[in-house]
């Protein structure tokens, strides 16, 4: 059995999904196609997360694999390889398959079959259908649709004030209640304001609200009305930079919009002509993945090359059950990287692989600058970026030191506590006379990431 344009009809579950398949078919939104000669072939196709989805197919027996959440199988970034392939409009590179394909290979239980359900009869997909329903591009209806896109802009900024306005309000309630018993009720008055906000179309200042009492409460008590007035000053900051963003400089403003919960689509990031683009060698050195209050999962994937730092971030349903990127600790790809428009540009989308997912056990390339350069690199960051976030600190020569239930990373003059997830994960690390790595800093605590030692490598 070999591949065909018949074979590809044949597998498509529905006219549906052939006709999404076919939207696939541009080298751009693959950014690797590959082959091994001997008829396996893989690609990364972009989807709308930071991280491509992974295919595999067997070209003997239509074989197929993919990382996608889909419930359709084959999925359309399977039947879309397969279409390439057979077309041979699009060049496949040849070379080893990577570690996950082989991955793949080795569990097969043998080739893939579509089976109808007892009693029905599948209707045959037709690509020739998809031919001839393919769209014509309609002016006027073009125009409509790009006046219908501006009212709701215009639309969901009026609700956005509207949603500053009562945040406005509810902070100077929580001023005049006084900041030292918000912690107390930080819960209930948050998740009420956060609903407002989410009703407003403000999702990411939403959010940063709704998750305010968690951080709060992973303080010791008698540092959480400190961190509360910090908390709400930021929120009234963040307010304030939305309602005079047009005085901000183009990175900034970006970054404030971001924040309040407007999108950049990757198509128009990829569009963008003034976004910064880097290839380099790129090493994972920490993943992480957390549910959000929305249902959604957040997953992070931290790079390193080209002597700085990267985040993949992508958002999938709870109901997907998906809660990995697909990439590793210690992985490595060869790929060009778009960053969104930032003052302190670290988020990331990959807009071309050339390899990627190989796993190594070399060490991590790190700075030769201490915890307290690095410390200071975050500082500079955060005054140009003011609701920062996660700020990756890369170290050498530090050492971690006990003083009660605290664990501390310390330099020569700075002394960062380490999130007390990780005081007992660590303790090997405190024999230890001097350490070099990596982890994440939020302002408040440090999650050490990657850490290499004269006994090894300790990895989170």
């Amino acid at each position: 059995m070999s591949l065909s344009l018949a074979k590809v009809e044949e597998l498509a579950p529905d006219q549906g999904s052939l006709a999404a398949a076919k939207k696939l078919l541009k080298p751009s939104t693959w950014p690797t196609l590959a082959q091994d000669g001997s008829g396996l072939l893989w690609g990364e196709c972009q989807g709308s997360g930071a991280t491509p989805y992974r295919i595999a197919v067997t070209e003997a027996d239509a074989g197929y694999k993919c990382s996608c959440p889909s419930r359709k199988f084959p999925c359309k970034h399977s039947l879309a390889l397969m279409w390439m392939r057979v077309e041979g409009k699009v060049d496949f590179s040849t070379g080893t398959p990577p570690d996950w394909v082989n991955d793949w290979l080795s569990r097969r239980r043998g080739p893939s079959a579509i089976v109808p359900a007892a009693g029905t009869e599948r209707t045959k997909a037709s690509i020739a259908a998809v031919e001839e329903t393919e769209i014509v591009f309609d002016p006027k209806s073009e125009a409509r649709a790009a006046a219908a896109r501006e009212r709701n802009r215009l639309e969901r900024e009026a609700a956005i004030a509207n949603g500053l306005d009562e945040l406005d309000v509810w902070l100077a309630d929580q001023m005049d209640a006084g900041l030292a018993a918000f912690p107390s009720k930080a819960t209930s008055m948050c998740r009420m304001m956060a609903q407002r906000l989410f009703d407003a179309k403000a999702p990411g200042l939403a959010a940063r609200v709704d998750t305010i009492p968690a951080r709060l409460f992973a303080l010791v008590e008698a540092a959480r009305p400190t961190a509360a007035v910090q908390e709400l000053g930021m929120l009234h900051l963040m307010a304030q930079a939305y309602r005079r963003q047009e005085l901000l400089a183009e990175p900034l403003r970006h970054d404030i919009r971001q924040m309040i919960g407007w999108t950049v689509a990757r198509e128009a990031l990829l569009a963008d002509e003034g976004a910064e683009r880097v290839s380099s060698t790129w090493r994972v050195w920490a993943t992480r993945s957390e549910v959000q209050p929305d249902k959604l999962r957040r997953i992070e994937t931290w790079l390193r090359g080209s002597d700085r730092h990267a985040v993949l971030i992508e958002y999938v349903p709870v109901s997907t059950g998906a809660s990995s990127s697909g990439y590793s600790v210690g992985d490595t790809l060869d790929a060009e990287l778009v960053f969104y428009r930032s003052n302190v540009p670290l988020r990331a989308v990959i807009a071309r692989q050339i390899t990627g997912g190989d796993a190594s056990d070399a060490p991590l390339a790190l700075p030769t600058h201490d915890l307290d350069v690095a410390y200071g690199l975050y500082e500079k960051a955060l005054i140009e970026k003011p609701w920062l976030g996660d700020y990756p600190v890369m170290f050498r020569g530090a050492r971690l030191k006990r003083s009660g239930q605290a664990v501390y990373l310390s330099g020569n003059q700075v002394s960062l506590p380490l999130s007390k997830s990780q005081s007992a994960a660590s303790w090997p690390l405190l024999q230890c006379e001097a350490i070099d790595g990596v982890g994440l800093w939020d302002g408040s605590e440090l999650t050490l990431c990657w850490s290499e030692t004269a006994l090894g490598r300790w990895i989170a």
